[in-house]
């Protein structure tokens, strides 16, 4: 058991707690521009949509009991079946106009009595099992906890002209994924407090007060945004399954 479980299995003075419920929120309604207008979680990864392949990992976790999926208007209309019967935890809304909007909506079909709520892309296939075990472990302490992984490369801050003003210590700095598994009152309560959009959920839970842990999930944990992606991932895959 890792430590993030023994803190989760235990509070102060030993006594153990209920283990957590989780519900899961995937914000799937983007529009594909970067793939020519094609929905990413639609597209063949592998034989299987990215979308199911997404999923997967939640599905096979007995703490999780219920997954809304935020879809486009008119795929949420009719969703395709593959989604709608792969799991009867799974349920499906429509999204917003903003990632935040459509994550804001996943959330509340969630039921109010999950104890944590995880925010995952549709279009980030190749998550693992054990990224999101450790993920709900860590969360289920009372802190945020975000897949990711540390930055190898040198990163430059730039200003409008893209002139270099600054070199940050690459060794404080991570690259942030999904999942992003939070305590549900905190996520709930700085869903609450969001204006505009949002890049990823783990900000609007800073601003709101609480505290975030990286857990590194490595760097095949991708996201699929390019034509190409969609290669890589399924060489991935491949390799994972070669052994």
């Amino acid at each position: 058991m890792s430590d993030g479980a023994r803190a989760a299995a235990h509070g102060t003075g030993g006594v153990v707690r209920a283990p957590p419920t989780v519900g899961v929120a995937v914000p799937a309604a983007g529009a594909g521009r970067r793939m020519g207008g094609v929905r990413k979680p639609f597209l063949e990864l592998a034989g299987e949509p990215v979308l199911l392949h997404a999923l997967r990992p939640f599905l096979s976790d007995s703490r999780v009991v219920a997954v809304a999926v935020a879809l486009a208007e008119e795929d949420a209309a009719s969703p395709p079946e593959w989604l709608v019967e792969c799991d009867p935890r799974v349920s499906v809304v429509c999204g917003g106009e903003t990632r935040t909007e459509s994550v804001r909506r996943a959330i509340e079909a969630l039921p109010p009595e999950v104890t944590l709520i995880a925010v995952h892309d549709a279009a980030r296939p190749l998550v693992s099992t054990a990224v999101v075990a450790e993920c709900i472990e860590v969360a289920g302490t009372g802190v945020g906890a975000v897949a990711g992984c540390p930055a190898l490369d040198t990163m430059k801050q730039v200003d409008q002209d893209r002139l270099v003003v600054s070199t940050p210590d690459r060794g404080t700095l991570w690259h942030a994924q999904t999942p992003q598994i939070f305590p549900a009152d905190i996520l709930r309560r700085a869903y609450q407090r969001a204006d505009g959009n949002a890049t990823d959920d783990a900000v609007l839970v800073e601003r709101a007060g609480g505290r975030v842990r990286m857990i590194d999930a490595g760097r095949g944990n991708m996201k699929v945004t390019d034509p190409g992606d969609i290669a890589i991932a399924e060489a991935y895959l491949a390799e994972l399954a070669a052994g």
